[in-house]
Order: structure tokens, then C-alpha cells, then sequence
């Protein structure tokens, strides 16, 4: 068998970091898996990318190019909002030249693959959904709105009050797209976003099956904590509370003013406050503790030492699907604290494994991390949170459900 992982990137993001989790997975099962990304950072062999240094420069120009239409709105709002209208031949051609079992699309925006190109892929498609975007009229993050239940228009991504609007536009290309594809099925990697898509006026016809991402436990597990503090020069004699993303002080979505919030309600002198995704800006916030900029970490070394060295995750986001920091975090034995939205219930068990805080109530997600740094069952937490993953995550647990989900959709589509 012989399966094509598609996403635009291939180490960087957190659908790169799972879509490449899911390929090493399936490499140690042997099966025949490659990915196919439109900008390559890594050295691995099994990574395909744009051959030449003309095909790189282009695919460079085509995340700008692509999001040229949403200029036109001036008071868009700051989340990602994709036309994918660029054309994508080339990537489509290097798609079917591997002449795969399965094509697995997971993150393809930034002008990675035009939307009506898709009807040009041969084989079957799984498409997992690591936001909004394939379901609505563009946006990736869709807030309280409801619109991609019916035909999006007046979009408040766009701040639009035109119901003919862009995103109206991308919702009837996408429309008549999908409905030329009959060998594609769904992934909904947490059962809020299974739920939300099988909602949608887009995708709710099609086949869906609610499949997580996976992650290598023997990688992600718990190391002395001591130790792990003395990598990086952390105190031994403080509680420390860990929060990160890409941007993660910058991103609205990530929370951080939130958990800002939360922080300045708490005010204790035995805590310290450990930032990873961004590096000290050039006017740091008082958050009423010390703060520890670590900067942006992409290998799996220095993230499991970081979440052994803590002894508790926050993850304030507004909206997650099926957040890797969480899983991360859990598989080291580090409860989590986040506000009890999109996927986050599908890894945190309120008080058993981490807190699940009212929707941006800032006073209940300090009163979450207070929880936790004075629990009595502390280390009972921590044991909860691994066996957790252990269960329902683990690499060569999840790895087997995704190759039945292959032999299905061969079955299927013979």
C-alpha cells in the first residue's frame, strides 16, 4: 500500500508537526509513505518537494500572490483567511507522477493547491481538518460564527457586510468543486471539528470518521524533573507554569492576554512564568511574576525536556481543534490547564488530568492553575495525564486505526 501525505509544510506548524508524526508512524508499521510539501525544511529523504531553486522562488511568490483578493478588505481581521486560487499544477502533477494508494491531504494553504484542482487528483482522498478552512468560505478559524452552515457571505473575518462577498464566492468554488469529488472521505481529528464539518453546507455530505492525531510515546514521557530544570537553567525551588505556541505572544487565538489576566489575579512569590514560541519582546508585560523567554523550539529534545521541567501546561487558546502542545504536555506527565473549547475535552479530563476553565473567564483559568500547583493528588494527576495519551494517542495505537481507515477507502473505491 501505498499512501502520499500532502501538506505545505513539512516540520514547521503544528499540521506538519502531526501529518510527520502520522508518516513516521506509518514507516514503522512498513508501509509505503512519503510526503509531498511545497516548502521543505528538513533533510529527510522521504520528504518530496519542488525540484528546482525557479520552483522554490515561485511557490515563495504564490503564498503572497494567494492572498492578494483579501487585501481588497480593509477591516479584515488579523486571523488567516486562504482564496486558494493560485494555480497549482505543478504540485498536482508530482502528486499523481507517485501514483499512490491513497492521497492524505492535511494542511494545503498558502497557495499550495488550488481549490478546483483538487477534482484533478486520481487517486482517493483522506483529508484531515487541522482548522476551519476546508468547510467555510475561507477563514481558518471561524470564531462564533455559523454562516459555513449555509453559504457564508458578509463575512466577519473579512468585516464584510456584502453577502456576495469573497467568502460567498470561495463558498460556490468550493461547492462546485466537492461535489465533482466522490472518492474523498473526512477526517475530523477532534469530535468537535468531526461535528462541525459534518454541520457544514460544504462537507456534510461526505463520508466522515473521527480519527486524532497520534504521537510516540517512548519520545514524549516523563525524565527527573530536576534534571530537566538544569538543562535549562530553571530554579528547583519555584512552581513553574508553562505556555507556548508559534507566536505565541502575538497570536490572538494562542490567548496570552488571557492568561496575562489570569497571571495578574494569581501574584504569588513561589511561581515563575516559562514562555516558549516567542523571545522576549521589546516591552515585556508585567504578569506579576518572573518570566522566562525561551524562544521558538521545534525538536522533540528540547520540547520534552521543557515539559518535564514545569509542573504545569496552560493552553488559554479561544479555539483549538486538537492542540499538539496538549498531547505533548500529557504524554510527559504534565497536566494542562484550558478553557473547555473545540477539541480540548478530547484530552483533558476535567480534574482528573488537567482543568477545563469556563470560556475565557480569566479568574477560573487562574483558579484552574492553582488547582493543580496545590493539589494534594498531584502526582496522581501527573500519572493520570500519560496514561491518558497512553491510551488513546500512543503512535502504535492510533497508527493501526489509520491504516484500517486505507484499506477501507481501497475497498471502497475498487
Amino acid at each position: 500500500m501505498k499512501i502520499l501525505i500532502v501538506n505545505t509544510l513539512d516540520i514547521h506548524g503544528g499540521a506538519a508537526r502531526a501529518a510527520n508524526r502520522l508518516h513516521q508512524a506509518l514507516l514503522a508499521k512498513n508501509i509505503n509513505s512519503k510526503i509531498l510539501v511545497q516548502t521543505k525544511s528538513s533533510d529527510d529523504f522521504t520528504v518530496l518537494s519542488p525540484e528546482s531553486k525557479v520552483d522554490n522562488i515561485i511557490n515563495r511568490l504564490k503564498t503572497r500572490v494567494d492572498a492578494l483578493p483579501v487585501l481588497f478588505y480593509k477591516n479584515k481581521s488579523k486571523t488567516l483567511f486562504s482564496p486558494s486560487w493560485a494555480p497549482s499544477h505543478k504540485i498536482i502533477d508530482r502528486i499523481n507522477e507517485q501514483n499512490p494508494d491513497v492521497v492524505h491531504l492535511h494542511w494545503i494553504n498558502f497557495g499550495m493547491i488550488r481549490i478546483e484542482d483538487l477534482v484533478k487528483i486520481k487517486a482517493p482522498i483522506i483529508w484531515s481538518l487541522h482548522d476551519n478552512w476546508a468547510f467555510t468560505g475561507g477563514c481558518h478559524i471561524k470564531w462564533e460564527c455559523n454562516k459555513y452552515k449555509d453559504a457564508c457571505g458578509a463575512c466577519p473575518s473579512l468585516g464584510s457586510q456584502n453577502i456576495n462577498d469573497l467568502s460567498r464566492k470561495i463558498w460556490k468554488r468550493k461547492n462546485k468543486t466537492y461535489s465533482k469529488l466522490t472518492n474523498i472521505t473526512i477526517v475530523g481529528l477532534s469530535k468537535w471539528i468531526n461535528d462541525c464539518s459534518q454541520e457544514s453546507s460544504l462537507l456534510g455530505k461526505k463520508p466522515h470518521i473521527n480519527l486524532p492525531n497520534l504521537i510516540n510515546t517512548n519520545t514524549y514521557k516523563k525524565i527527573d524533573k530536576n534534571k530537566a530544570r538544569e538543562l535549562w537553567s530553571l530554579p528547583q525551588n519555584k512552581k513553574l507554569i508553562l505556555f507556548g505556541a508559534m507566536n505565541a505572544t502575538s497570536d490572538v487565538n494562542k490567548g496570552f492576554t488571557e492568561l496575562s489576566a489570569a497571571l495578574l489575579k494569581i501574584r504569588r512569590e513561589d511561581i515563575e512564568f516559562v514562555v516558549f514560541g516567542s523571545s522576549m519582546p521589546s516591552d515585556p508585560p508585567e504578569l506579576g511574576c518572573k518570566v522566562h523567554y525561551i524562544g521558538r523550539l521545534s525538536d522533540d529534545i528540547s520540547l520534552v525536556t521543557l515539559y518535564n521541567a514545569v509542573d504545569v501546561m496552560v493552553v488559554p487558546s479561544k479555539q483549538e481543534n486538537l492542540s499538539n502542545a496538549i498531547m505533548e504536555s500529557l504524554a510527559c506527565g504534565t497536566p494542562v490547564v484550558g478553557f473547555d473549547v473545540g477539541g480540548n475535552s478530547d484530552l483533558i479530563t476535567h480534574e482528573k488530568n488537567g482543568y477545563l476553565a469556563k470560556p475565557f473567564e480569566t479568574l477560573d483559568l487562574a483558579n484552574g492553575i492553582q488547582w493543580i500547583l496545590d493539589n494534594e493528588r498531584y502526582e496522581e494527576l501527573c500519572i493520570n495525564a500519560r496514561n491518558k495519551v497512553m491510551r488513546d494517542f500512543d503512535s502504535k495505537v492510533v497508527v493501526n486505526q489509520y491504516i484500517d481507515l486505507y484499506h477501507k477507502v481501497l475497498k471502497d473505491n475498487t
